[in-house]
């Protein structure tokens, strides 16, 4: 049944993304905004909108389509997109759902029953289970979701229990299910991932890989597309294990199969049943629409069961209202934004795409993801896309509230970079803004020679607290202030406390990202001006103390 009209669950840049597709299949648009929303971009570019109580409820996005009669609902990412639940109650109520059935959401959005799947169709998986089992380093993850919420690394039994318990919060409070796992780390991995598209003939076919190698809290930053520096034997054995995989649960649409890859060796991560924030690299190189191939297979089409052509290199990197050295979330109203021309041919094959969720004038608050812009650049080869994605960084110009962009324009003249040999490693082992090496050094020089060793650890994460107390507003040298804007879920001290240095006094959260505030010095606290509960701007007063 053709789609003529469809209501986007979701808001931000991947509504404005769908929209797009929607415009050029000649099919209508229906908006949704929640109460604290009504002024963002994707309400004034939708053919109607319709108010709702919040993007977390099911039951608002069927009542808006069937209010303004709507044939389909698209999820986007992120929110609703991954629920099984609520695809089921799209369907129930005689709606197109634009997205994976809800047997196969259940079943890769758990990620423990995903990895026996994927161990059952012989995909190789990460060793998982007790702490005492598996050994340190582990990594503790949230079972359903995420967007590197409800992650922890663990690399020592003493660190553990404040892992679980910081984790559980997390992922309750992100997904409403606090359910865990713990399995096997790998310091220095490659996050490699293979777009799927599925249709409901029964027929998976890869479309190509992405690197996603270079993130922050477990989130991307950076990808490309084809993956650099990768084994033929590897991508191959990467794309199969992929196909097999999305065989195993009887995937339909779009969707990505994740894997970290060790040397020769890969290990399933998880199943992203949707579309991805990293989709246009894949579409650049592929010429295909993504989404347009999400909605066709909802219609009910067939897929050519071939494998897809790709061309070129593209890269792609994520410009977010955050402070570029910590990495966390900023607020402000944009007072200009210079973004590069969207769609622009730079000839010989080089051209640049922005996708953009916000217009010069808005505001980015703390309720949902900062994301300002993605841009991509496409060239003949890698050299060429990123020099051109180099080219549109120097461009792009952001007043009014503290963004990334200093800290991208530094990640793609990086030598690791330019070399391919990032790992998720990278941003803990380069320190952000450091100064850039003359060159890359070659992997038998970058530590010390270990003989049969486990790998050494990677470098510790950037130090917020320093950060906070370098960069922020002071109330004294007994100040302890907030790093960011956020809302305080907890309080760990109280007035005539004793603590110690690095001990935590206040917990914040921000994005469903809990970020502690510890105790510059051993000392007592003097005074506690914050609760939980409360909302905070960054470089407020949380705690005094003195020494």
């Amino acid at each position: 049944m053709p789609v003529e009209k469809l209501l986007v669950a979701n808001r931000g840049e991947i509504a404005l993304r769908i929209f797009r597709t929607c415009r050029e299949l000649g099919i209508d648009t229906v908006a949704v905004v929640a109460p604290d929303d009504v002024g963002s971009l994707h309400v004034r570019s939708a053919g109607e909108t319709v108010q709702i109580s919040g993007y977390l409820h099911s039951e608002e996005h069927i009542r808006a389509a069937k209010a303004v009669g709507a044939d389909a609902i698209h999820p986007g990412y992120g929110f609703l997109a991954e629920r099984g639940d609520f695809a089921e109650a799209v369907e129930v109520a005689g709606l197109t759902w634009v997205g994976p059935s809800p047997e196969a959401l259940r079943l890769g959005g758990d990620k423990l029953a995903a990895k026996r799947i994927a161990r059952e169709a012989g995909v190789p998986v990460l060793p998982d289970g007790t702490p005492d089992e598996i050994g340190f380093p582990l990594l503790v993850k949230a079972a359903a979701g995420g967007g590197g919420r409800g992650m922890r690394v663990v690399r020592t039994q003493a660190e553990l229990d404040d892992a679980l318990a910081a984790a559980e919060r997390e992922a309750t409070g992100a997904f409403g299910d606090g359910t865990l796992y713990c399995e096997r780390y790998l310091e220095r991995p490659r996050h490699v991932e293979v777009q799927l598209l599925a249709d409901a003939h029964g027929t998976v076919v890869a479309v190509g890989e992405r690197d996603c190698s270079v993130q922050r809290r477990h989130q991307k930053v950076l990808e490309e597309s084809p993956a650099p520096a990768l084994d033929e034997g590897v991508r191959t054995q990467l794309l199969n294990a992929a196909v097999a995989f999305g065989k195993a649960i009887r995937y339909r649409s779009a969707g990505t199969v994740e894997f970290v890859v060790d040397g020769d060796e890969f290990f399933f991560l998880e199943l992203n049943g949707r579309i991805q924030v990293e989709h246009p690299v894949t579409e650049a190189v592929t010429g295909l629409d993504l989404i347009e191939r999400q909605i066709r297979i909802a219609e009910g089409e067939p897929l050519v069961a071939q494998s897809h052509k790709v061309e070129g290199h593209a890269v792609e990197v994520r410009l977010y209202a955050e402070d570029p050295a910590t990495f966390l979330p900023q607020t402000g109203r944009i007072e200009r934004l210079h973004l590069p021309s969207d769609n622009v041919s730079l000839g010989a094959g080089r051209a640049i795409r922005v996708d953009t969720g916000v217009e010069e004038g808005d505001e980015v608050g703390l309720a949902y993801d900062p994301l300002i812009a993605k841009l991509i650049a496409h060239g003949h080869d890698r050299h060429e896309a990123l020099d051109a994605l180099a080219a549109a960084l120097d461009e792009t110009d952001v007043v009014g509230v503290t963004t990334n962009l200093p800290l991208l324009r530094w990640l793609v003249s990086h030598p690791v970079v330019r070399a391919g040999k990032a790992t998720t490693a990278f941003l803990t082992e380069h320190p952000p803004l450091s100064p850039l090496p003359l060159r890359h050094t070659p992997a038998a020089w970058r530590m010390p020679w270990r003989l049969n060793l486990p790998k050494a650890p990677s470098a510790a994460p950037p130090d917020i607290d320093a950060e906070s107390h370098r960069h922020g507003p002071t109330h004294g040298e007994s100040a302890v202030i907030a790093p960011m804007p956020g809302t305080v879920i907890r309080v760990e001290v109280e007035a005539g406390t004793e603590v110690s240095a690095r001990q935590a006094l206040v917990v914040l959260e921000a994005m469903k990202m809990e970020i502690p505030v510890h105790s510059p010095f051993d000392g007592t606290v003097k005074a506690v001006h914050v609760a939980a509960g409360d909302r905070v701007a960054g470089g407020a007063l949380l705690v005094e103390l003195e020494s």
